[in-house]
């Protein structure tokens, strides 16, 4: 495997596993039933169940955005409302795909401390007010692990669970870093999400070694009644369906999921020592998944840039995220840091 292309702007940079490209290859054999109706869409479901522990409903979509979007209209009418944090995804990355598809469901956003929602910022807004002229608060979404890298712990999805349960709200978890989150906290995917009151989970594949895929998993199959339509009418269902969901088979039948999940997250703690002690370089959150966030003085992110690498900036002046991926390699990873120290000690 060449490494020496390896980047850490996103880790959709990163192809496809061993294991998913296997899965799909095994899938490509002859004829198999469409629309989902066939032997990997039904094995793909059945790993879930036994992973997570509960007889959940399954369904596969293309990305993110659309297991979200789907998830959260499937939550809602269009007169209700989505309690968020400032920085998730369905507010800041999504262009507007929960409303589009809730057919109006306005998103309330609320503060977060280290990225994540707390039953008291949920109760505000929740309780702000409640005539009839407000969009109706009927779910919180929150994001497991966070837009920046922090990760919830069972404990506090509980308390906000709770919370939920005493507001009458479902609770939706965006899980396209779940398995970093399940990697860094070694709890099991049913502790981090059923066992500890969500209703619906939209688990990211994408991000740990798929090309493309993202299974949503109703925890309370009663919120699940006619989803499939949902699909149907989105463009979600796959005539082809096997091809989407056989490398969930290969990413979950001997636990890769969870390998390259530990790897990801080694990677970026590897990162952070190796910059912990360079002048004017901070970490900016916790390194808690596969995400580093650093401040970096600007001209040293330029001339960080200038020496080929690419990376994100859109967290404030000075900061930089790094994000590592199932196939990052170390060697890789020890080039920035090398070029990070450089390039910072050049410009002082």
């Amino acid at each position: 495997m060449t490494t020496a292309n390896q980047q850490f702007a996103s880790d959709n940079y990163s192809g496809i596993c061993p294991e998913a490209w296997d899965a799909m290859a095994r899938a490509n054999q002859g004829h198999d039933r469409a629309y989902g109706d066939d032997q990997w869409t039904a094995r793909a479901a059945d790993h879930f169940r036994q992973l997570f522990e509960t007889d959940c409903e399954v369904f596969f979509a293309f990305n993110g955005t659309a297991a979200n979007s789907l998830a959260l209209s499937a939550l809602c009418q269009s007169y209700h409302s989505v309690i968020c944090g400032d920085i998730a995804h369905i507010e800041t990355d999504e262009c507007g795909a929960p409303e589009f598809f809730s057919n109006g469901s306005k998103l309330l956003v609320a503060r977060t401390e280290q990225g994540k929602l707390t039953p008291a910022a949920i109760r505000e807004i929740a309780l702000k007010r409640k005539d009839i002229h407000y969009p109706k608060p009927q779910v919180v979404s929150i994001t497991q692990a966070t837009e920046i890298g922090t990760v919830y712990r069972p404990d506090e999805l509980r308390a906000i669970s709770d919370t939920c349960k005493e507001l009458g709200l479902h609770l939706h978890m965006d899980g396209a870093r779940f398995a970093n989150a399940c990697a860094h906290l070694s709890l099991s995917p049913a502790e981090l999400s059923w066992k500890a009151g969500v209703d619906v989970l939209c688990f990211g594949g994408t991000k740990n070694g798929m090309a493309v895929g993202e299974a949503i998993l109703f925890f309370n199959r009663a919120l699940a009644e006619d989803f499939e339509y949902r699909c149907k009418q989105a463009g979600q269902l796959a005539s082809k369906m096997r091809f989407l969901s056989a490398p969930w088979v290969g990413l979950l039948e001997n636990g890769a999921w969870m390998k390259y999940a530990e790897h990801a997250n080694q990677c970026a703690r590897l990162l952070a020592e190796l910059v912990s002690d360079v002048p004017d370089v901070e970490l900016m959150f916790p390194v808690e998944a596969n995400g580093v966030f650093v401040s970096i003085p600007p001209l040293a992110l330029e001339a960080l840039r200038s020496r080929g690498w690419m990376f994100y900036t859109f967290i404030g002046v000075g900061g930089a995220r790094f994000m590592c991926s199932w196939d990052t390699s170390e060697e890789r990873v020890r080039q920035l840091a090398k070029d990070i120290r450089a390039v910072v000690l050049q410009n002082q």
